[in-house]
């Protein structure tokens, strides 16, 4: 069976599913492998439960007639994800960077639906698996699709790009993430870029932020759209007021001004907010619109959210932290106008050699800042606390989470401000559970 026939079969099917706990009637299975698992011993299993066929690469659960026998089955999702990308007749818009990329991805659909019917990638689906899931996932009638790309090594952004083949792309920053996997920053720059020299390669369209000096040089010759305080801009802003949610003005090419009161906490939000203007004026979405859509958007996911909860207010951006996120999640809590504030800090993970250096790096920026206490949970920032001199005062200790939720059900604070920051290791949001 050729990639042709099987997605003659796609067509017809009712999506792709990859765990049998989640089979569908009329679906395609495949049949993946993982390193506790193998799919190929489910493939049966997933017919009976009502796949039409299951997309196998090992001989002995070859069931003529159900099965489709290929030499590689994640390669294959792969292929059959790149030949219905070259079906859809809309423009895709892919989003990478160390920081933002989701918050980025989830406001550029906020606007581009208000217009079009717009599909973009659900929840974390974003690498070498994800990406062709949520290609396999759009209907022949997108009119938009925003897709975020995930990589942590060299050359995979290339990869990803050559599975999605984006029209447009966005590098958000590059920042200290992924390190362990990148080797150093401009191992991130140079992995980030990937997405740029597909876009020249394709004569192809980067939307570019001038916040960011290395990506507005990375970007000159190629064709692109720039937004932030730039002479070519096409969207540029500022925060008007932080306090307890951003609130900013937006300024278009034409003239126009509109102030825009977000739901999202953080001024390194703006960045995020002016990407999905500009890629809402470039389509000609009304300037009302993107206004509408960035201020109804409510951020999810341990992402730029605050949570009220017994008398208090927490900051919860605990989905990931590098040096970068985590510094500039720090300086914001610092502007925040209230006395009695706690930063509750958890590991940074896959930063490899400058693990150490990056905790100890994060801690030297807290002895400037005003807490009532922090709060540091895991073995990295305990190591990196126990180093540093003259040791921060008012400082907590935790193995772990579930360490640090008992102390923190044992307390009866009223009317403080927390900052939860931290790798997705730690997972921080169960202090409030």
């Amino acid at each position: 069976m050729t990639i042709n026939e099987l997605y003659q079969l796609y067509i017809y099917s009712t999506g792709i599913c990859t765990d049998t706990r989640k089979i569908t009637k009329g679906c395609l299975f495949f049949a993946l492998k993982g390193p506790n698992f193998n799919g190929n011993s489910f493939s049966k299993y997933a017919i009976e439960q009502g796949a039409i066929i299951a997309i196998i690469d090992e001989q002995q659960f070859f069931i003529e007639g159900k099965t489709f026998l290929a030499n590689d089955v994640l390669v294959t999702l792969q292929e059959l994800a790149k030949h219905h990308r070259r079906q859809l007749k809309c423009p895709v818009i892919s989003i990478t960077g160390s920081n933002g990329k989701t918050t980025t991805k989830e406001l550029a659909y906020a606007v581009l639906s208000l217009s079009f019917k717009t599909f973009c990638t659900h929840g974390n689906l974003n690498n070498h698996i994800g990406v062709p899931l949520t290609l396999l996932s759009i209907p022949a009638t997108a009119e938009m699709v925003v897709i975020e790309l995930g990589a942590n090594h060299l050359l995979e952004n290339k990869f990803l790009c050559e599975i999605a083949e984006p029209d447009y792309g966005i590098i958000t920053n590059n920042g200290m993430d992924h390190l362990e996997g990148y080797g150093s920053i401009e191992g991130v720059r140079k992995g980030n870029g990937e997405v740029y020299e597909f876009l020249k390669t394709n004569n192809s369209t980067a939307f570019v932020s001038a916040f960011q000096d290395d990506l507005i040089q990375q970007s000159e010759g190629m064709n692109r759209i720039i937004y932030g305080n730039y002479k070519d801009a096409i969207v540029w802003g500022e925060a008007l007021n932080s306090f307890p949610y951003l609130k900013i003005k937006l300024s278009f090419f034409d003239g126009e001004i509109f102030e825009v009161q977000t739901q999202l906490v953080g001024k390194y939000n703006i960045e995020n907010i002016l990407a999905a203007a500009a890629i809402g004026v470039h389509f000609k979405v009304s300037k009302e619109k993107i206004k509408k859509a960035i201020e109804n958007y409510k951020p999810a996911n341990n992402r730029s959210q605050q949570q009220l909860k017994d008398g208090n207010s927490f900051i919860l951006d605990a989905y990931n932290a590098n040096p970068s996120s985590m510094k500039l999640a720090i300086e914001n809590f610092k502007e925040f106008p209230v006395l009695n504030k706690i930063a509750v800090l958890g590991d940074m993970a896959e930063l490899g050699e400058y693990s150490a250096s990056g905790h100890e790096l994060i801690l030297k920026q807290l002895t400037t800042i005003p807490l009532k206490e922090l709060w540091l949970v895991g073995k990295e920032f305990s190591e990196a606390a126990k180093k540093l001199k003259p040791p921060i005062p008012r400082i907590k200790l935790f193995i772990d989470v579930d360490e640090l939720k008992k102390y923190f059900q044992q307390q009866k604070f009223s009317g403080y401000y927390f900052l939860l920051k931290g790798s997705r290791i730690n997972k921080l949001e169960k202090m409030l559970e």
